[in-house]
């Protein structure tokens, strides 16, 4: 069996281990700021949110999240997991409108064991994909490419699902 490490990841999971402030979650951080740019937060509905991920896999990659603070999948509310879905749906739009990817990965990790970075607090990534947006440079040089400024997207994603 071959075995693919991924050092940039612990960089990402580290910097969720603790909010800017020293404690507390950096969801519900980011939910009970006004300053929704400062936290990269898209659009705010009445159960959850939709925050771009500061430690992307690809451009665009965002999390929808709901306000409620649980990590338990099967807490969600009918009305949580209903509006998480909507989120993903007009994310879904607003990528292939700003960005034109070929596909996406849509999905969440539960518990620290399936991958889950943040695991107290469940969010749903979505993934814009491209036909060859995988390479080398994560593994020969510790580099991730980004091929899209993460803050002209949040101001387009940001517009977009204002509408």
């Amino acid at each position: 069996m071959q075995k693919l490490f991924s050092p940039w990841r612990s960089k990402y999971i580290e910097s969720f281990s603790k909010p800017p402030d020293g404690d507390g979650c950096v969801f519900c951080v980011a939910a009970a700021s006004s300053d929704d740019e400062q936290h990269l937060v898209v659009a705010r509905g009445k159960t959850c949110f939709v925050i771009m991920n500061l430690f992307p896999y690809n451009s665009g990659h965002a999390m929808v999240v709901p306000f409620r603070h649980t990590g338990e999948f099967l807490e969600l509310t009918d009305e949580e997991s209903l509006e998480i879905m909507q989120f993903l749906r007009k994310l879904v739009l607003a990528l292939r409108g700003s960005s034109k990817p070929d596909g996406f990965n849509i999905g969440s990790n539960l518990g620290r064991s399936a991958g889950a970075g943040i695991d107290q607090h469940i969010h749903f990534h979505i993934v814009p994909r491209w036909n060859g947006d995988t390479n080398f440079m994560p593994i020969l040089a510790d580099t991730k490419m980004i091929s899209e400024d993460m803050k002209e997207l949040y101001l387009k994603l940001r517009d977009s699902l204002a509408k």
